[in-house]
């Protein structure tokens, strides 16, 4: 079973992680093409700025996801890299407990947040209402919690030994 789960958060991962990433690389793309427009043509594009907000928003909160399973998150580790074995894990099992309350926050109120603003239409974007702009929020903390999980029951991911495709070992 945890075997099973460790594969289906793999896959999530890699999923994860190049939607974050194809989010990152639109933004960037993005943004030169409307200050282009609105300083170089003088005509201010109205679909660039939504679109780098929804790519902000999705790579933050998938891309916070992708981080905390590779254990690259951003961590204050000064004081706990200081403890024994017993307080550092402590500490960690704390800090999983802290996010998990986080991410249960944010699952819940994002979800409200996009269930209020569905048929709102974004008026320079019609192609997404204000609701589905806010879809990575939730969706983004429900992977984490998905992570939390995983970690707690079957160690970090950044510490299992990589398994290989097609491996026999």
């Amino acid at each position: 079973m945890g075997e099973c789960y460790s594969s289906v958060m793999d896959f999530l991962y890699r999923v994860s992680m190049w939607i974050a990433g194809i989010a990152l690389l639109v933004m960037v793309a993005i943004i030169p093409i409307g200050i282009f427009a609105r300083y170089v043509l003088n005509n201010a594009l109205s679909w660039p700025e939504p679109v780098a907000i929804l790519c902000m928003v999705t790579f933050t909160f998938i891309g916070a996801a992708v981080s905390y399973r590779a254990g690259s998150h951003i961590a204050v580790s000064m004081v706990t890299d200081r403890l024994g074995d017993a307080s550092g894990r402590y500490c960690s099992v704390i800090a999983d407990v802290m996010l998990v309350a986080i991410s249960l926050f944010i699952l819940w109120y994002g979800t409200n947040l996009c269930l209020e603003l569905w048929d709102q239409p974004v008026a320079e974007f019609p192609l997404l209402s204000a609701g589905q702009n806010y879809l990575p929020l939730p969706i983004g903390s429900a992977i984490t919690l998905l992570f939390i999980a995983e970690k707690i029951f079957r160690g970090p991911q950044y510490q299992r030994p990589v398994v290989m495709l097609g491996s026999t070992s």
